[in-house]
């Protein structure tokens, strides 16, 4: 009877184990060209000082990684008229010292801010890809707050234009799945992080996030990773197991740099100048 108890319960075990497997599996089959992670770092909201005259996510410090021939990473919400505009937070408050949500105004009047006190103004997703032109590659993090992703249709058409090589990406797994289901060929990245660990709000929906459970759902072509929690498994196994590219986010020291160079394959930087960049 014990024997019989134990065998159900091994079963049981790989069962779970096998599901969960299946559940973090990311895109295996008809997998779309990933070369542009040929190029391992990635300017974070570009190469800026939010102290000077090049802010994050400004046209000025996305000028200077073109310059620099870096990669860039960029985060995209679209506003209240329709106008996909680079910006990160969900609000105004700590880079332009307002009130109000991005989503919650016009183009128009979020032109009445400056960026960290700069002469810089929050730019135009369209302004960027003008600048940039296909000269390095980008990152696009797609910034949807709710399940509504209804800006992922707007966004995707300056993107459809777009001839330079670049890839979304998303903490919300419903920007993924908006993807999968309309434009599968572009290269899709689930952003995450251990949250309870970064002291974020902890619920059966952050804990999935944070183990990679939405995966069946949203088949990413990469996973984008908080590299301070590397150890995580899903993220581990997805490189390991099923041999998917591995993004860091955001790595601010040479020191931190060279803790995880054999854990990810393309680095997300801020703060400093990857001294491996110019080696590349």
């Amino acid at each position: 009877m014990i024997l019989a108890a134990i065998k159900i319960t091994l079963c049981g075990i790989a069962a779970l184990a096998v599901l969960y497997l299946l559940a973090i599996m990311p895109r295996m089959i008809k997998r779309p060209d990933t070369s542009l992670f040929k190029k391992r770092y990635f300017a974070h909201r570009g190469l800026h000082d939010n102290g000077g005259d090049a802010p994050e996510n400004s046209l000025a410090a996305f000028r200077k990684a073109v310059e620099a021939g870096l990669g860039m990473e960029l985060d995209v919400q679209v506003t209240k008229d329709g106008v996909p505009v680079i910006f990160h937070d969900f609000n105004l408050r700590r880079i332009c010292g307002a009130e109000g949500k991005v989503v919650s105004h016009t183009y128009e009047e979020l032109q009445a801010y400056t960026l960290c006190q700069s002469a810089e103004r929050i730019p135009r997703l369209a302004e960027l890809l003008a600048l940039v032109d296909g000269r390095v590659p980008l990152i696009v993090e797609i910034k949807a707050e709710t399940a509504d992703v209804s800006c992922c249709p707007v966004i995707d058409k300056l993107l459809r234009a777009y001839h330079g090589a670049y890839c979304i990406e998303s903490f919300n797994p419903m920007v993924l799945w908006w993807f999968r289901l309309n434009r599968g060929d572009v290269v899709r990245g689930q952003l995450s992080s251990n949250f309870r660990r970064e002291g974020e709000y902890w619920n059966i929906l952050y804990f999935a996030m944070t183990h990679l459970l939405f995966n069946f759902l949203t088949k990413p072509d990469f996973i984008a990773y908080n590299h301070k929690f590397s150890e995580e498994p899903g993220r581990r196994i997805c490189r390991r197991l099923y041999r998917h590219p591995a993004a860091a986010w955001t790595i601010r020291s040479e020191q931190d740099l060279e803790a995880v160079q054999g854990e990810y394959d393309v680095f997300i930087f801020d703060s400093f100048l990857p001294s491996r960049a110019g080696r590349l």
